[in-house]
C-alpha cells in the first residue's frame, strides 16, 4: 500500500515478458512441432527456419533437427517481441490466432517466393493444414498470454469466479 492507502499494482515489463514468452512459445510448439514431422504429419523438416543458412543434407539429421528446434525458439521470441510490443493490449484470443495466420502466410507463402522452402503448392495437404493448425495454436499462446497478462482479463476471470 502506497502512503494515499492504495494498493500498489505491479507492472509486467514487457520486454522481459516477451522473451520469456517466445523460449516457452518455442519450447512448446517447437517440441510438437518436431513431433508431428517424427510422426509424418508433416513433410516440413523441423529445420526449415534454417534452411537459407545451412544445407538441407545437414539439416535432415539429427543435428539439424537441433538446430531447427533452436531456429524455432529464436524465431518465437522475435515474433513474441513484436507482438507484446504493438499488440499486448489486444483482448481476447482471435489477435492471437490471426497473427499465427499472418506468420504461417508469410513464412509459406512469400518465404517459398523467396526460396526459402519447398513451394508451398508442392506439399502434401496434410503437411499444409499441420502446419497451418500449429501457426495458428503458437499464434494463440503468444496472443492470449500477453492479452492476460497485459489487459484486465484475469481480473475480470476472478470477479466471475467470485460471483
Amino acid at each position: 500500500m502506497n502512503k494515499a492507502g492504495k494498493r500498489e499494482t505491479e507492472h509486467t515489463n514487457p520486454f522481459f515478458f516477451a522473451i520469456e514468452l517466445g523460449i516457452f512459445a518455442g519450447l512448446i510448439w517447437g517440441g510438437i512441432r518436431w513431433l508431428m514431422y517424427t510422426l509424418h504429419f508433416t513433410k516440413v523438416i523441423p529445420g526449415f527456419l534454417a534452411e537459407p543458412f545451412f544445407k538441407h543434407e545437414f539439416l535432415i539429421k539429427p543435428a539439424g533437427h537441433l538446430l531447427g528446434y533452436l531456429f524455432y525458439i529464436a524465431f518465437s521470441v522475435i515474433a513474441s517481441l513484436i507482438y507484446v510490443l504493438i499488440f499486448r493490449k489486444l483482448k481476447g484470443p482471435w489477435p492471437g490466432m490471426i497473427y499465427g495466420m499472418l506468420w504461417w502466410a508469410g513464412i509459406f507463402i512469400a518465404g517459398s517466393w523467396m526460396f526459402l522452402l519447398q513451394p508451398m503448392f508442392k506439399l502434401p495437404w496434410n503437411s499444409v493444414v499441420s502446419e497451418f493448425c500449429i501457426s495458428l495454436l503458437w499464434g494463440l499462446f503468444i496472443g492470449y498470454t500477453a492479452a492476460i497478462e497485459f489487459t484486465d482479463e484475469r481480473k475480470r476471470e476472478q470477479r466471475t469466479k467470485l460471483a
